[in-house]
């Protein structure tokens, strides 16, 4: 278990350093945060409004601060070039998530000539049951993206990476909250780059902020 906790402590300091240096990057992931946690509670009383929580504001806040406020030039606190960090990405890297983006983008067409989503549906009557059963397709599909990324991560790396990355991605929430609900206080002041981000090495997510520098385990 103290193995387990390790890694999962690794790949959230790796997550953070290399691809959250944007305060408004910072700032969407927080805003995304609340939105998935909302998705969490309302998976149980409505799993549909969930997954348009989920994938319509959470997804989308989260995925705009990566692809379009997130430094991609050379990373000079990491020493490392976008290229590199895309290559040892344990998830989604960005080419990745353009795949699952156009997947999740073009996963209602097949409702234009199979109502019934072949077979998985009562064919929609009105605008609000297709909503409806869209919602449950991307349902899905965010599902299935993080079973599918867990057991490939088990053939490319090793059971624990996989089990441990997923772990990570479901408790991300909770997570982004804790290290960046200062984020859009300090965007309001204009600072747009954290300062803060190389000057660490890596800690328990789980202590205090000001924690004693520690090794980065390898």
């Amino acid at each position: 278990m103290e193995n387990f906790l390790g890694a999962l402590r690794s790949q959230r300091w790796d997550d953070h350093r290399y691809y959250h240096h944007s305060r408004i990057n910072q700032s969407l992931h927080f805003v995304s945060a609340l939105s998935f946690l909302f998705s969490y509670v309302m998976i149980f009383k409505d799993p549909a409004i969930s997954a348009l929580a989920g994938w319509l504001v959470a997804m989308t806040t989260r995925q705009t601060g990566h692809f379009f406020f997130e430094p991609k030039d050379y990373d000079h606190v990491n020493h490392a070039s976008h290229e590199y960090k895309e290559e040892i990405k344990v998830g989604y890297n960005l080419r990745r998530k353009v795949v699952l983006l156009s997947i999740w983008a073009l996963s209602p067409l097949p409702f234009l000539f199979s109502p019934s989503y072949f077979g998985l549906f009562t064919p929609a009557t009105n605008k609000s049951e297709l909503v409806h059963h869209v919602a449950i397709v991307w349902l899905a599909l965010g599902i299935g993206g993080v079973i599918f990324r867990t057991m490939q991560l088990f053939f490319v790396k090793d059971v624990q990476t996989g089990l441990v990355w997923a772990t990570k991605i479901l408790t991300d929430p909770f997570h982004d909250i804790k290290i960046y609900h200062k984020a859009p206080l300090a965007l309001l002041r204009g600072e747009l780059i954290d300062p803060e981000i190389g000057l660490n090495h890596w800690w328990d997510a789980e202590d205090d902020d000001d924690v004693e520098e520690v090794p980065r385990p390898t």
